[in-house]
């Protein structure tokens, strides 16, 4: 129960503004969480990447409590983040930033980790 304080300590949401008119918004939160799984990292192509490409990989993140029924998130990690491991049951402070965009008439959300760090147990 010690992290539910700090995990207030650390909420820290700011918002940035969006040069794509498509994008609604985004938020940027640090949390404190548990990590419930992540997958392997694999190349997807990027303009923005000088070889064309860079690695990509999902984890799930979930809120710290006392049930399996906290809040979840899976998120998107991208470049040399996608290389660092954590296995389930590790307790990580991430910095996440929430953003929609519309596709199509349809409104997405993604959630990006901008940065991870492992707490010791």
């Amino acid at each position: 129960m010690r992290f539910k304080r700090l995990e207030r300590i650390f909420f820290m949401p700011t918002f940035a503004p969006s040069n794509d008119d498509k994008t609604f918004f985004e938020i940027m939160e640090t949390k404190i969480l548990r990590v419930v799984r992540q997958g392997e990292a694999f190349g997807v192509q990027s303009a923005k990447s000088e070889s064309g490409t860079i690695q990509k990989c999902n984890i799930v993140l979930r809120e710290l409590g006392g049930s399996k029924f906290e809040n979840e998130y899976v998120c998107a990690m991208l470049g040399n983040l996608a290389a660092c491991r954590f296995y389930e049951g590790d307790i990580v402070c991430a910095t996440l930033r929430f953003s929609t965009h519309e596709y199509q008439n349809q409104v997405f959300q993604e959630i990006l980790v901008t940065d991870i760090v492992k707490l010791n147990k």
